[in-house]
């Protein structure tokens, strides 16, 4: 019966400690920036103008249930479209029975907010900033606590009705909805 070597042993127990303290990369669909327009969903409020119609141009939020629902026309679907795909919609729906030639411009007031949990001072939901990336919503939050991984975090986010969950870098830029977990830290 052949001994094993107690120094192999050690060797490649060691990899795997090193292995499993080693970053991840990040999901595929995490691994650049994301190049398809800003779709709208649940939560974002909505500048709609409807030229020279004062008593339609206001702000809008899009309801749980993606819609927003304005005079005149009711109830127009919102979620996964982008502002242009609702300016053309709701330019539709005026022209087919209340104006002739309606001029309609749709502006995000404000976007849906991120939620950050884990190893962070406050935990909780805040509004999106344009440009945000995880290391600016940890500062938002209150900064780190003292056991807090600080080189990488999970981001889950919804993508063309899927829930994504990946691992990234403190660098990476969040987009309005994301959750993001802060974990903490083995040594």
């Amino acid at each position: 019966m052949a001994r094993s070597n107690p120094l192999v042993f050690v060797v490649l127990l060691l990899g795997l400690v090193c292995s499993a303290c080693a970053q991840q990369q990040p999901v595929e669909v995490f691994r650049a920036l994301p190049t398809k327009p800003y779709t709208l969903a649940a939560g974002d409020k909505l500048r709609i103008i409807v030229f020279s119609q004062d008593n339609l141009s206001n702000i809008y939020a899009v309801d749980p249930q993606g819609r927003i629902t304005m005079p005149l026309i009711g109830v127009v679907p919102a979620s996964g479209k982008t502002t242009q795909d609702l300016a053309r919609l709701i330019e539709q729906k005026l022209r087919s029975s209340y104006l002739r030639e309606p001029k309609v411009t749709v502006e995000i007031d404000t976007y849906r907010p991120f939620f950050i949990l884990g190893e962070v001072v406050n935990s909780g939901q805040y509004p999106f900033v344009s440009g945000m990336t995880v290391q600016t919503a940890v500062a938002i939050a209150g900064g780190f606590t003292p056991r807090a991984n600080q080189t990488e975090a999970q981001i889950t986010r919804q993508q063309d009705g899927k829930v994504i969950i990946g691992t990234v870098p403190i660098t990476y830029t969040v987009q309005p909805g994301d959750t993001i977990l802060l974990k903490e830290r083995w040594f």
